[in-house]
């Protein structure tokens, strides 16, 4: 592949690339490039919004260079404090090193074991002294931190924040430092971290990397940012049902961002679809592509055939509503009962209705139906709720 072509790959699909002129000058050099991506430990399953990162990690792997995929064992233990307005509990080692045998036995799933370095930021911080700490603390002044939005704001609005919560990017950023690393991927909500790295090295003497930073993929509910703790998220070791199911349920509208961060048809077909879609076409068409290469990606051809089987028997093939109508509800104390659900959604006038209904066999939740009254659906989810033979919408749980 010529360079040119090469750095099309590597920017399909990013936020930004710092600095575009060092990578083209690293490429030049017609070595493999040592990739990193750091992953805290924080959850012990991995989803697709991780792939993102890991997708483009893949396809640098693709082009001959070297993965360093990174298990913050330690900074774990810190807690990253990036989006957060409050103090991050930290883990206990116990809790992390559970979680990153988890990430170690999914990563694969996305990259080629073959070319990819595990790694555990432990290695060299276990070996740090409170000498070598303050060393490295002493490399940045508070103000400077100051200029993190998050810290900035909290700060601000006179929220605590910890010391060790100072700690954290300057751990990340010498973990660049001990890797010798030429390229950091990160999501968008990473950049001061990923920019204490470049600064990092130079400190050390060492070529500074370059960062890449990807888009953060929203949830199944097309507003919050993908999170297991919101319930949101399609998991990577989901049974083959549930992850068709779970991408089914996306609108029309996320559709397209799906299909631009986890897809990897070519930029030319998806355009295509764009256009069929414009001219006419069923969006349902794309968004089964979808799901069906999702499935395949993470299990296998035959699991995505019958995935789509299932589906198409669950809910009746052809019965769901090409104009089916979309809406949010509101939930209390992190979910919703079914027949709260459904007077919200306006398939109902009322509780005693919907209580009705599902005692007489007649709704459906994603094509499965409903028996006792008291179900709930967790914030974050996105439903297809029917209610007997003719009354649909694609609910979002807030």
């Amino acid at each position: 592949m010529s360079q040119q072509a090469a750095l099309a790959t590597i920017k399909r699909g990013a936020d930004e690339l710092l600095i575009e002129a060092e990578l083209v000058k690293k490429l030049a050099q017609a070595r493999p490039l040592r990739i990193k991506a750091g992953f805290d430990p924080t959850a012990p399953d991995l989803h697709l919004g991780h792939t993102v990162l890991l997708n483009k990690m893949r396809q640098l792997q693709d082009l001959g260079h070297h993965a360093l995929f990174l298990i913050g064992d330690f900074t774990g233990m810190i807690g990253d404090p990036t989006g957060k307005n409050t103090t991050r509990p930290p883990l206990s080692r116990e809790q992390v090193l559970a979680n990153a045998q988890s990430y170690r036995d999914q990563v694969f799933k996305v990259l080629d074991p073959d070319k990819t370095e595990v790694v555990f930021n432990s290695t060299w911080m276990d070996k740090f002294s409170a000498v070598d700490l303050i060393r490295l603390a002493a490399t940045h002044t508070v103000a400077q931190m100051l200029e993190r939005d998050d810290f900035s704001k909290r700060y601000k609005s006179n929220q605590p924040i910890a010391i060790h919560e100072f700690i954290y990017p300057l751990v990340q950023g010498y973990d660049s430092v001990a890797l010798k690393a030429d390229i950091e991927l990160g999501g968008t909500d990473q950049k001061f971290n990923l920019l204490m790295g470049r600064e990092l090295q130079k400190h050390f003497g060492q070529e500074p990397q370059c960062v890449l930073t990807m888009p953060l993929l929203e949830g199944l509910d097309g507003v919050n940012k993908m999170s297991k703790s919101l319930g949101n998220y399609v998991g990577i070791t989901d049974t083959p049902q549930e992850m068709f199911g779970k991408l089914m349920s996306i609108s029309d509208t996320l559709m397209w961002r799906y299909l631009e961060l986890l897809s990897f048809r070519s930029l030319s077909e998806i355009a295509g679809w764009r256009t069929d879609v414009e001219g006419g076409r069923n969006p349902r068409d794309i968004k089964v592509a979808l799901a069906q290469e999702i499935v395949a990606r993470f299990h296998s051809q035959q699991a995505a055939v019958a995935a789509l089987v299932e589906f198409e028997t669950r809910f009746q093939k052809g019965v769901l509503p090409d104009d089916m109508p979309e809406c949010r509800v509101t939930a209390t104390g992190g979910c919703i009962v079914v027949p709260q659900l459904l007077k919200q959604a306006g398939l109902v006038d009322s509780t005693s209705e919907a209580m009705r209904m599902i005692q007489a066999g007649a709704v459906k939740l994603d094509g499965e139906r409903v028996n006792d009254k008291a179900d709930v659906v967790k914030v974050g989810r996105v439903v297809v709720a029917q209610v007997g033979k003719r009354k649909f919408a694609r609910i979002t749980v807030e």
